[in-house]
């Protein structure tokens, strides 16, 4: 997704996208979880290792795999932890504008009348 697409994003978007994103987290750590499993069973060097050299191999691309998912979605998070934390800086900006905006028009609407009943005394 484009930077322009996430900035356009409600609050509530960008969460499900952090949600759907934890999702895959989760479903990624399952996923290691059973090939950790396979490795501990030994199942993977003994239905297709026909050496200790291909077993070894074998061994070390389930790692790689694990390791460059991990690293994607730890990537992925940060990305998108950094964009929420943008549009709350900016939202709450926007939130801090509009209530000097708020202010400013109350206190003139106050000594507009404070200047009426100084007048009419």
């Amino acid at each position: 997704m484009t930077d322009k697409k996430l900035k356009k994003l409600s609050r509530s978007e960008l969460l499900e996208l952090l949600i759907d994103q934890m999702e895959k987290n989760e479903l990624l750590e399952k996923e290691l979880e059973e090939a950790k499993n396979k490795l501990e069973s030994k199942k993977i060097i003994c239905e297709n290792a026909g050496s200790v050299a291909e077993a070894s191999l074998q061994l070390n691309d389930v790692f790689t795999s694990a390791q460059n998912a991990a690293q994607q979605y730890l990537e992925n998070i940060k990305r998108m932890s950094d964009e929420a934390e943008e549009e709350k800086n900016r939202i709450i900006e926007e939130a801090k504008r509009k209530a000097d905006e708020i202010m400013r028009s109350s206190e003139g609407l106050s000594n507009k009348r404070k200047d009426q009943d100084s007048e009419n005394n």
